[in-house]
């Protein structure tokens, strides 16, 4: 697996290319694909948060878990989906408290760019998924590079807001320096976590802590 990743991610993530679970990471990917399995997202995307939120604008990180399993769906950014896919139950619920917190209405679709282009890495634990088959590469290795990732976030900036959603995303706080950077923390957006992440607030908030560090704060609206 080739990694075509953005110029400034280089320098940082370059060590975790080179070392042995990586390459594995790299063989088991290979061997689903040549296996006929269909992967998503597609091999070009499978590093899109990365593309669309260069290091040094990285300001917000939201964390999911695995990337969406359905055709067309999934394209490298956490709980996006590319246009002309239905938004997913969760984002939905992400797209309900944005308008409670802030009164912007809904977009008519799933794609977070955006706020990708501002600042906020969406990145999943997990990378790479089968179609169909939620889950089905949480053995492949990605949290070991994504752990690293975060740490490498925590080490090297300051003052980064992190969106740790459901029980999963929150398991990450130990990775974090929690005496330079912002943590909010909430239930997780999917309806099955009893719509109990509606009422955090947690886009004013991130504008919030933003705007006390001196940075411009994310225009959440994503309506065209």
């Amino acid at each position: 697996m080739k990694v075509n990743i953005e110029e400034s991610w280089k320098g940082i993530l370059q060590d975790e290319f080179d070392k042995a679970y990586f390459e594995k990471i790299t063989e088991f990917v290979k061997s689903e694909i040549n296996a006929g399995k269909t992967i998503y997202p597609p091999g070009k995307l499978i590093f899109n948060a990365f593309e669309k939120t260069p290091f040094y604008k990285l300001k917000v990180v939201m964390l999911g878990q695995d990337p969406y399993h359905g055709t067309g769906q999934a394209h490298g950014l956490c709980f996006s989906v590319q246009r002309g896919i239905k938004p997913p139950p969760s984002l939905i619920n992400i797209y309900k408290e944005i308008q409670n917190d802030l009164g912007i209405s809904p977009p008519n679709h799933g794609c977070l760019e955006k706020w990708a282009e501002q600042g906020v890495f969406m990145l999943n634990s997990i990378l790479t998924v089968r179609a169909n088959e939620a889950a089905s590469h949480s053995k492949a290795g990605w949290e070991t590079f994504t752990d690293a990732v975060i740490r490498k976030i925590s080490e090297n900036k300051s003052s980064v807001v992190f969106l740790l959603w459901g029980n999963f995303a929150r398991s990450k706080k130990v990775l974090i320096d929690t005496q330079k950077h912002f943590i909010l923390e909430a239930a997780h957006p999917s309806p099955l976590a009893g719509n109990a992440f509606l009422g955090c607030k947690h886009f004013s908030k991130t504008n919030e802590l933003l705007e006390k560090q001196g940075l411009s704060p994310i225009k959440w609206d994503l309506k065209d």
